[in-house]
């Protein structure tokens, strides 16, 4: 039997000046067959340019600006793979990544999805606030990351929890992992560091701490949807989630 085919899709915003390095860790992925779709969210930058520069080993579909869950969403329409990877246009993966999180599966067949550790690192022109951070439990640890980066999913359950929610600037992949939780999908916690997400001065990831007020009620609103649903679901009765567990 052959192996069964991953799509690992690149949402991106003007993010030239990462993609390549983001590209170069998709495609240096040990494991095989992927097919690898970068989905741009109405860049004006030289973003098509360098999709252009790899020929026919990536795709390229485009939609004017509308956030970064469409743009999730646009690569999930296009995906031709049994299971499904995201990788945001400035992060990295380690080189087995996809090896690893598919031996998973090969071990658990009810498992629906998998996510892993992920570790910051700082772009060189913020060496202040990276020495400023370095104590900081988030920022400078391995912490289990229950995000779109270090996803790998059945592609079989987004008919089930369906997309991404555009209506959300901020906190959609919460909202998709609560939303998965609801639908009771079979999750797995891999305690690897795969995923290095880049911080730097026009990504959200550091800009977010400390939230400001906006973005925890946006969050506050997500759990307090997760939670009514749950109660109509039960009577009710507000059931826990069933999230692997984790030491961090």
């Amino acid at each position: 039997m052959s192996a069964p085919l991953i799509s690992c899709i690149v949402p991106v915003f003007n993010g030239e000046r990462y993609l390549r390095e983001a590209l170069y860790s998709i495609l240096a992925q040990t494991y095989r067959p992927l097919e690898v779709l970068v989905a741009d969210d109405g860049s004006t930058d030289g973003t098509a340019a360098v999709v252009a520069s790899y020929g026919a080993q990536i795709r390229y579909v485009s939609q004017p600006n509308a956030g970064p869950a469409a743009a999730r969403n646009l690569g999930l329409r296009g995906a031709r793979g049994e299971f499904v990877a995201f990788l945001d246009a400035d992060d990295l993966w380690y080189p087995e990544k996809l090896t690893r999180q598919m031996a998973r599966f090969a071990a658990r067949p009810e498992l629906a999805l998998c996510v892993t550790h992920a570790r910051n690192f700082w772009a060189p022109e913020l060496r202040e606030r990276a020495a400023r951070y370095s104590n900081h439990r988030r920022m400078a640890a391995s912490i289990p990351d229950y995000s779109t980066v270090t996803l790998l999913a059945q592609r079989t359950l987004f008919d089930t929890v369906g997309g991404f929610d555009a209506a959300f600037a901020v906190g959609e992949d919460t909202d998709w992992f609560l939303r998965a939780a609801e639908c009771a999908a079979v999750m797995e916690l891999l305690p690897d560091v795969l995923v290095y997400r880049r911080l730097h001065q026009t990504n959200m990831s550091w800009r977010a701490l400390p939230r400001n007020s906006k973005e925890r009620e946006v969050i506050v609103r997500i759990i307090k949807a997760s939670l009514d649903r749950r109660r109509r679901q039960n009577g009710g009765a507000v059931l826990p989630y069933q999230f692997p567990p984790s030491d961090w």
